[in-house]
This record gives structure tokens, C-alpha cells and sequence, in this order.
């Protein structure tokens, strides 16, 4: 007999996500109902499906061999039932997209209000990380990435700003106190914020003008994590701790009101702004297609 599509869903989603919390979390549901539906499917089948530990969930052999090959099964499912969607007056689902914390903050805020007005019945489930993920194996449509990071099998479409500067900026109580730099490797004496990536890594400041490219590593009273940390390190920069060297518009508020004061601007380095991207293939869910529709129109517009 068949199994309910709804249990073979459960298991695969947690063997994925390595847990049962977490895949609770990643679906909207409880945990106690994906633990009920692995005990109906295991009676069921007679097979245990998942080692569980107090600290992991991992698939047994028989569970491995069934993922492998329920995975392409159940995305086939999900198009098949996607496609009838595409008959409906208006298309509908949920879209998740991975996104960095500069995109959530300076690309998303003028998209998604007039997108989930235009389609009332898509809702969007928005995961905001710095590292560079395949979107399908994270349980993603898409994602939102600069031109470096992307993967070459991937489609990729012009989103947001397609210029966008790194400025750097420090208060002017800063500035009186210990002097305003006049090249990038002043910065060498100064309190800088900097921030790290959830790697560890934290890259060095980079500088450009006329064919010339500098980068420096300098030192400072305080370091955050790229993306929830951010605020914090403009907050203290407006205070007078350091100088801050981030995204333009990110510090645009700051520098508009006179908190900030622009810092070594004629060495500020441009770049191409964001792409969305997402997997190649004729089929696109109906909820991916409104919203790469939405993005193309808004960039002509």
C-alpha cells in the first residue's frame, strides 16, 4: 500500500534538516506532529528510517536509500501540483528566498510591499544569511546574491540598486578627536568597526581610485557579526567609537542627518549591485515566476 504523501514529506524533511525541532521551524509545523508522522511511517514500513540522538537525527541505511530517492520524487509531485496552480486566476504558495542582510535591508524593503499587494495569495518566507548556500538543498526557490558569489548553472537576473558604493563615515565628535584620515592607510591609527562573517573570516577594506586599489586591515574597539550586528556597529560609529566602512545606503540616513560625516569618499569602491538567482530549467513555480515577473518589470521600469 502506498504510503500518505504527507508522512514520506515529514521524513524527508527531517532527515534534511538533522532534527525534528529544526525541521518544525523550517515548515510552520510542530515537532510533535513530523515525531507521529515518522512513528506511522516506520510501523508502517517496519524499518527503522532515523538514528535519533539527544544531539542528532541522521538517516539509517534504509532511510538514506529512501531520501535518495523520494527527494526527486516529491519535487516532482510539487511541480506537477505547482503547474495546475499556474490555472488559477491569481498564482499562489510560498516563495523563500535566501538573502544577506544587506539585501533584506537595502533591496527587499521597495520590493516586497508592492509585490505581496500585486499577489495576495503568495507569501513569502524570507531566510537572511551571509554565506553562500545552494538555495535547492536549503529548501529554497531562490535567492539573492552578487555577481562573485553566484554558481555558473544558475539563471541570474539584475534586482535592486546595479550600482552601489562601500562607504566610510565616522561622527564628527569622531573626526575633532582624533583627526580626519587622508588616505586609506591612515586608517592603520584609527578605532575602526569592523565586522566577521559567521566563518570567522573578517575582510580587510578595500579602496579604489584612478586604477589604483587599496586594501587595508585596520584595528578597532569593536567587532560584530555581518548582519544582525550591523546596527549595532552604526549605532556606535554615530556615538563616536570608530569609523564604519559599509554598504552606501545603508549609512545614507546617517549621513543625510549629519550624524555621520562621509570619510575619504573620493576612495570609495563601486561594485555591481545584486542578482536574483535561482535554478535553471523550463519550470519555474508559479509563485517564483509572479515574483521574477515583478523583479524584470521593476528593473525596466
Amino acid at each position: 500500500m502506498a504510503e500518505p504523501l504527507d508522512d514520506l514529506a515529514a521524513f524527508v524533511a527531517v532527515a534534511k534538516a538533522g532534527g525534528f525541532r529544526e525541521a518544525a521551524r523550517a515548515g510552520g509545523v510542530s515537532a510533535s506532529s513530523l515525531s507521529e508522522a515518522m512513528r506511522r511511517l516506520e510501523a508502517r514500513l517496519g524499518v527503522r528510517l532515523l538514528h535519533r540522538t539527544t544531539r542528532s537525527v541522521v538517516p539509517t541505511e534504509a532511510g538514506a536509500r529512501l531520501l535518495e530517492r523520494l527527494q526527486p520524487a516529491l519535487g516532482a509531485v510539487e511541480a506537477a501540483l505547482d503547474e495546475v496552480n499556474g490555472f488559477r486566476d491569481r498564482p499562489a504558495g510560498t516563495l523563500r528566498l535566501n538573502v544577506p542582510a544587506s539585501a533584506a535591508r537595502l533591496v527587499l524593503p521597495a520590493l516586497v510591499p508592492p509585490f505581496l499587494a500585486a499577489y495576495p495569495d503568495i507569501r513569502l518566507d524570507v531566510v537572511v544569511e551571509e554565506s553562500f548556500v545552494d538555495v535547492v538543498a536549503a529548501g529554497c526557490d531562490a535567492g539573492i546574491r552578487y555577481e562573485e558569489r553566484l554558481e555558473q548553472d544558475m539563471v541570474a537576473i539584475p534586482i535592486g540598486p546595479r550600482r552601489q558604493r562601500v562607504a566610510t563615515a565616522a561622527s564628527p565628535a569622531y573626526l575633532e578627536r582624533r583627526g580626519r584620515p587622508t588616505h586609506p592607510r591612515d586608517l592603520l591609527q584609527h578605532a575602526c568597526l569592523r565586522g566577521r562573517f559567521a566563518s570567522g573570516a573578517m575582510p580587510a577594506w578595500e579602496f579604489q581610485r584612478n586604477g589604483e586599489t587599496v586594501t587595508v586591515d585596520p584595528d578597532g574597539p569593536l567587532i560584530v557579526r555581518i548582519s544582525g550586528g550591523v546596527e549595532l556597529a552604526i549605532d556606535a560609529a554615530v556615538a563616536g567609537c570608530g569609523v564604519i566602512h559599509l554598504f552606501e545606503g545603508w549609512l545614507k540616513p546617517h549621513l543625510d542627518s549629519g550624524a555621520l560625516v562621509p570619510v575619504l569618499e573620493d576612495w570609495w569602491a563601486g561594485f555591481t549591485g545584486p542578482f536574483l538567482y535561482f535554478p535553471s530549467g523550463k519550470y519555474l513555480p508559479g509563485a517564483l515566476r509572479a515574483f521574477v515577473e515583478f523583479v524584470r518589470g521593476r528593473q525596466k521600469a
